[in-house]
């Protein structure tokens, strides 16, 4: 263990992965995950089997977390746990486990929300690693399957959203072009891949135009629908023959709206700092865009590693460490929240 005095573990359940993690001092000891390709076959998420999988999950996890940071719970300072937004059954199996583990082991609680965990995943400091980070304040683009939004951080725990998605959010739209065109689920890194070897300007999609840093995401997913449509009535072979260019045209168009607003959030605020967070900065484009973008406006650009793109108790953990540091813990009482506009960032 490394020198210091605040252990913390942090436990996520938000949707389909339970993982567990151990910070000291905000350094990273332990990240442990257990997936569910249960389901791939359903082409999504289904919450019943998630909850299930958690149950099965949850102590292995947090287990084997202990085991590789080398620590008891008799070291750990506090236990800070997802408490929304996500799927509900999956939330309350993480909440329920980390209250019984407080009640055992007399530790405090700490409840975290998700979202802000992928904000500040890039204060994760990991050893080996530049670990450089963002300074106050920053924006930060959020993106994920549930959520797309712009935040304005001031502080460790001071947030502020700029603008965000008033309709599905960008990792969905990912997911359903990937479901038009039968190609698999998670749809992201699938449509990523094809794109690669495709060309990004053959086909075009309508884009929406929403006042202000706010998103739409609704409108362009209509359109491919459309377009596969026709296009399959004059042939049947069409998506096959194409799918390269469908994927890398459609995921052009994705990134362009996210662009176009960030831009525009840096232009309004004057901050130059960017982050990005959550699933969808797994991609190549975006992220390809944002450091090219940042190169030619003078931005400094932070994107996450890859395993702390997907949701992680790593960054759940890193947000209960500064939690703990104000003090702000929870209670037996803490129910889980499902909805993200319930739940203030």
């Amino acid at each position: 263990m490394k020198d210091g005095k605040t252990i913390i573990l942090g436990i996520e359940s938000s949707c389909d992965d339970t993982s567990a993690a151990v910070l000291q001092d905000g350094w990273l000891l332990a990240n442990v995950m257990a997936s569910q390709e249960v389901h791939r076959k359903y082409g999504g998420v289904i919450p019943e089997l998630a909850s299930r999988a958690h149950q099965q999950n949850i102590l292995p996890v947090v287990s084997q977390a202990l085991d590789q940071a080398g620590v008891t719970m008799d070291n750990v300072d506090a236990i800070a746990f997802t408490r929304g937004p996500g799927l509900l059954g999956s939330l309350i199996v993480g909440t329920s486990f980390a209250k019984g583990l407080a009640l055992a082991s007399a530790k405090p609680l700490v409840e975290v929300n998700h979202l802000q965990g992928h904000i500040l995943s890039h204060f994760i400091k990991v050893e080996g690693r530049d670990n450089t980070q963002p300074r106050f304040p920053f924006l930060a683009l959020l993106v994920s399957g549930g959520h797309t939004q712009i935040v304005r951080v001031d502080d460790y725990l001071q947030f502020t959203v700029l603008g965000q998605t008033i309709d599905d959010a960008v990792g969905e739209a990912f997911d359903k072009c990937s479901k038009m065109m039968d190609l698999g689920y998670p749809g992201g890194p699938i449509i990523d891949r094809l794109a690669k070897e495709g060309n990004p300007t053959r086909f075009r999609f309508a884009k929406p135009n929403i006042p202000g840093l706010d998103f739409s995401f609704s409108g362009i997913k209509t359109s491919l629908l459309y377009f596969l449509r026709d296009s399959l009535k004059e042939d049947p072979d069409f998506i096959e023959k194409n799918k390269n260019d469908l994927c890398a045209s459609f995921q052009k168009d994705l990134v362009d709206i996210l662009m176009k607003k960030l831009v525009k959030a840096t232009e309004i605020t004057g901050i130059k700092q960017i982050v990005a967070g959550g699933g969808v900065a797994a991609n190549s484009a975006l992220r390809n865009a944002i450091t090219s973008e940042g190169a030619k406006r003078g931005w400094s650009t932070f994107l996450p590693e890859l395993r702390f793109t997907t949701d992680n108790a790593a960054m759940i953990a890193i947000v209960g460490y500064y939690k703990y540091q104000k003090g702000l813990f929870s209670n037996l009482e803490a129910a889980p929240i499902s909805r993200a506009a319930e739940y203030t960032l």
